[in-house]
């Protein structure tokens, strides 16, 4: 076995590896940029070696400085993680080369299924049913537009040397194929240097299905079942779980058998994905191949009791897979959570900046995946994943039960985050029916996240709490001094939505009486704590908790309130108060997240038209354009290409 192995990566995966590697007896190597000095997985290493500055294409996507790092160190072999260079050629040429071992599949395999265009190409000839597409190269954008046309719109413009959904766009019509097309070639070379581009139809309502396998290098290969990866946005995923919701036993065979045929084709050996669009006639089409880790695989760990990483690492070392087919089970339900450092409230968009609180929940059927701690920074250089957190159950509705008690208890301060969405998500009557599609959350929320309202009893119960912190927090600030029991008190939501409440004192907690229901709360919170467990008529409910401006802001379910305690005279005076008005910004185009501007579209006097694209900004590999939202005229240009902003500068000023 291997004495020491480098992990050609970052973040969570690097500390999901180094954990693993750890349980085997293998010492580990980290390599860092600057931007990562400091990081958890570097610290967490055995050793770890500094190799550039903070752009990836500077540094962990410079073969040399790996292998100069493996040199430095004495490491046998190197686990590349996802991403970066986990499907490169060349990096595992060179390090054979070196006769440095690659934990990853051959060099077949990585020239026939890591480029989209090849692995099509061979699935079809294998037999495979594939989407319908030009498997070709693009030449240009009018190349694209009229590829698109014979297809039939709509289609898939995709980055050949793509993943993680970068590099990918919808078009709808030929403008779309236009932009989509430089769009992805952008993305495509700024993420991964390699900015060839083909293009397929795009399947509507369709289910995302992998299949993952493993496999040796003494021609064994296995299915570990599937993973459902329906619940995506812009192609990225967001939430998936394993097994699928929608496969049977017969179709989760013959999906697994196809993946294992082309994985044999190919002499596949490590830990490898085959990716299928599966239709409501249960009709499934190849995708593409994954020749490397899945950010999701924990899923499939929790179902099958099997470590990926450990059988990468031994297939590396040439050893035999202990694990048969028939020895395969699938055992209860796993669902996986992406945490990412974006704002849902505001279209999504990245976030940057310093965790100045971040604690995970911890507890038996959970498990958390993070290469964070509190105080880390979230960098415009990288993916925006802040962590994966899965949680596991006999069966569906446990799992997902499980899941979002653990994002109730999540806490994570300095930065815009998606718990509250991924809760919403989790809660939402067709998700929980496993109603899934690719299209579910342009579906479900088709003017973006803008939060979500409490029903009847999951609003009072947010209430009750509120009630109970507001007095344990008054009780504090005047020094022992408590209220009246069975006293009076409104509960102000805003202006316009008031409850009045009665409440009696109760050891360790509270009865409090709303529109005639009573409701007996316990719960051992203590004013400064961020996360409030309580006991609400015998049912264990998860609170984040927030004085905030006279009020208590209670986070639960993904949805937010804004929860002002008063007596009823005060909530009445409250009602008078005047409202500030937020000032009118509409003559301006602001940056609205952090991010280097790519290009500007227009010029100082230029007339605009609602929907022209205005400017192009770059934030952690993805291009994203700014529109015009209405009609008007260039005042002044104020940033141009090349220039790094921050949320809310000016780009543009309107007459």
């Amino acid at each position: 076995m291997f004495k020491k192995i480098l992990i050609a990566n970052r973040g969570e995966i690097a500390c999901r590896v180094i954990r693993t590697a750890r349980d085997m007896g293998i010492k580990t190597v980290a390599v860092y940029s600057d931007a990562d000095d400091g990081a958890m997985h570097m610290r967490m290493a055995d050793e770890a070696v500094h190799i550039g500055p903070a752009a990836a294409a500077e540094s962990y996507l410079i073969i040399e400085k790996i292998i100069k790092a493996c040199k430095e160190t004495g490491a046998e072999a190197v686990h590349p993680g996802y991403g970066f260079l986990s499907e490169n050629q060349a990096f595992a040429d060179a390090l054979a080369k070196e006769k440095i071992a690659f934990i990853g599949p051959g060099k077949k395999a990585i020239a026939s299924m890591g480029d989209k265009i090849e692995s099509k190409k061979l699935a079809h000839e294998a037999g495979v049913n594939t989407v319908p597409g030009h498997m070709d190269l693009i030449d240009d954008a009018d190349h694209a537009v009229k590829i698109s046309t014979d297809i039939g719109y709509p289609v898939m413009i995709k980055a050949s040397a793509g993943g993680g959904g970068k590099g990918m766009r919808v078009a709808w019509n030929d403008e779309e194929a236009r932009e989509g097309f430089q769009s992805a070639k952008n993305e495509a070379i700024s993420s991964f240097g390699d900015d060839r581009i083909f293009i397929e139809k795009f399947v509507v309502d369709p289910r995302h299905i992998e299949i993952q396998v493993l496999a040796d290098k003494h021609g064994n290969c296995i299915y570990l079942g599937e993973r459902e990866c329906s619940i995506q946005r812009r192609h990225q995923k967001v939430i998936e779980e394993a097994p699928s919701p929608f496969l049977d036993e017969e179709l989760r065979k013959a999906m697994g058998e196809q993946a294992v045929a082309l994985a044999k084709e190919v002499d596949y050996h490590s830990a490898g994905t085959v990716e299928f669009i599966v239709g409501a006639d249960r009709n499934f089409y190849f995708l593409e191949m994954n020749t490397r880790l899945q950010v999701e695989h924990p899923v499939t760990e929790l179902i099958t009791g099997i470590d990926l990483v450990e059988q990468m690492i031994r297939v590396a070392n040439d050893e035999k897979l202990t694990i048969g087919q028939d020895d395969v089970t699938l055992t209860g339900w796993a669902v996986e959570s992406r945490l990412y450092a974006e704002d849902p409230y505001r279209g999504f968009l990245p976030s940057i900046g310093r965790l100045s609180r971040y604690s995970a929940p911890e507890g038996e059927n959970m498990r958390v995946d993070t290469g964070v701690t509190e105080g880390s920074e979230i960098t415009m250089f990288y993916d925006p994943m802040i962590a994966k957190l899965c949680t596991y159950g006999p069966d569906r509705a446990t799992a997902i039960e499980r899941m979002s008690q653990a994002l109730d208890a999540y806490e994570v301060q300095g930065i815009a985050h998606n718990i509250n969405f991924l809760n919403a998500v989790c809660n939402h009557p067709r998700f929980k029916e496993g109603r899934l599609t690719t299209g579910f959350i342009a579906e479900e929320y088709p003017e973006g996240f803008t939060g979500v309202e409490a029903d009847e009893a999951t609003y009072n119960n947010m209430v009750a709490m509120a009630t109970l912190v507001h007095l344990r927090q008054t009780t504090r600030e005047i020094m022992g001094m408590v209220e009246s029991a069975g006293s009076d008190w409104v509960v102000s939501e805003g202006l316009d939505r008031h409850t009045e409440i009665s409440v009696a004192d109760r050891d360790a907690g509270l009865d409090v009486t709303i529109g005639g229901k009573s409701l007996t709360v316990y719960s051992e919170w203590l004013p400064g704590d961020r996360r409030i467990e309580a006991e609400i008529n015998g049912e264990t409910v998860v609170a984040l908790v927030e004085i905030t401006r006279g009020a208590v802001r209670v986070t639960h379910g993904g949805a937010v309130v804004d929860l002002a305690v008063r007596r009823p005279r005060l909530a009445e005076l409250a009602k008078l108060m005047p409202v500030k008005v937020a000032p009118d910004m509409s003559k301006y185009l602001l940056c609205p997240m952090p991010g280097m501007i790519v290009s500007v579209n227009v010029q100082e006097g230029d007339e605009v038209k609602a929907g022209h694209p205005l400017a192009v900004v770059e934030a952690m590999k993805m291009e994203n354009i700014l529109r015009a939202e209405q009609d008007g005229v260039v005042a002044a240009v104020k940033a141009g290409a090349g220039d790094t902003l921050a949320v809310d500068d000016i780009i543009l000023e309107f007459e």
